[in-house]
């Protein structure tokens, strides 16, 4: 009866034993390796995509696939795999976290590069809703959400209300040159015709990309966040709008204008602004923080 005792304990004990050993797996572990691929392959996609809609070259020069959106994917990934072991408890993975992932893992896996992107936001909501506040786990998972948001959400936005959002942009221009428009046409000022505003000319997309460079900023550097962040994270957004304006604004002066400045090199003078003045707010913002690390 003893032996039988000693025996059943030891069964149990080794089931036990294999149970603890599958959920003393890192919750974190798993995260790091979702987001990895989630990003990857939506990065890729994006690339392709890119490359196919226009040159290798325009693609390297383009703003959404560059500094911002890489650095974003950098500090977000960064900061997920420095939460690695951060808390002895509540990190083992739970049965929640296993059907999270087989959702995450059928979205990317599927030949649609976007859905990575659905994937990565769906959990990103998943992690801020379960972490603690402030956690390094939480502002990682903040910094991917935002980044979603420039790599699908905007694009589904313009494609929904494409014709307002490119009409409000035509107004803008119309009312900076004092011209009159049509839809999202506006008239060059010397009379030679009308340009027309498309999607590639929109300011959403390059507001889009401020908001993900003061989250990323802000998250990274653990920025406590006050009602002035509104201000900064406005002004990171409204200076890319004027700065797009000011663009589409010089062009309509005249056809000759339009021609020397709507190129790929006319691109690049004004995502580089775009970009100095996007981190110029976001890291003005985000300054107690940054200098109390230097």
């Amino acid at each position: 009866m003893s032996i039988e005792v000693v025996q059943s304990s030891l069964t149990a004990g080794g089931r036990a034993k294999g149970k603890s050993t599958w959920f003393n797996l890192q919750r974190d572990e798993l995260f790091c390796t979702l987001y990895v691929v989630g990003c990857a392959n939506g990065l890729l996609g994006r690339f392709i995509q890119a490359i196919h809609a226009d040159s290798a070259l325009a693609s390297a020069l383009s703003i959404d696939i560059n500094a911002i959106v890489f650095f974003a994917c950098f500090a977000g990934l960064s900061m997920m795999f420095s939460s690695l072991g951060q808390s002895a408890g509540g990190q083992q993975i739970q049965k929640m976290d296993i059907a999270v992932a087989a959702i995450f893992l059928v979205l990317v896996a599927l030949p649609i590069y976007p859905l990575s992107w659905v994937a990565v936001t769906g959990l990103s909501v998943y992690v801020v809703l379960r972490a603690r506040d402030n956690s390094d786990r939480a502002r990682a998972a903040i910094i991917l959400f935002a980044l979603a948001v420039p790599m699908f959400w905007s694009r589904l936005l313009f494609q929904m209300f494409a014709k307002t959002i490119l009409d409000i942009d035509a107004l803008l221009v119309a009312t900076v040159l004092d011209s009159s428009r049509v839809g999202n046409m506006v008239r060059f000022v010397d009379g030679s015709g009308y340009m027309i505003v498309l999607a590639p000319c929109s300011s959403l997309a390059n507001m889009s990309l401020a908001f993900l460079c003061w989250i990323s900023i802000s998250q990274w550097v653990r920025h406590r966040w006050s009602k002035i962040d509104l201000l900064w994270s406005g002004l990171a957004c409204l200076s890319v709008v004027a700065v797009n304006v000011t663009r589409i604004s010089l062009m309509g002066l005249g056809q000759s204008y339009y021609s020397a400045i709507h190129n790929q090199w006319g691109d690049l003078v004004t995502n580089t602004i775009m970009l100095m003045l996007m981190v110029m707010f976001s890291v003005v913002g985000a300054r107690r923080e940054i200098f109390a690390r230097v």
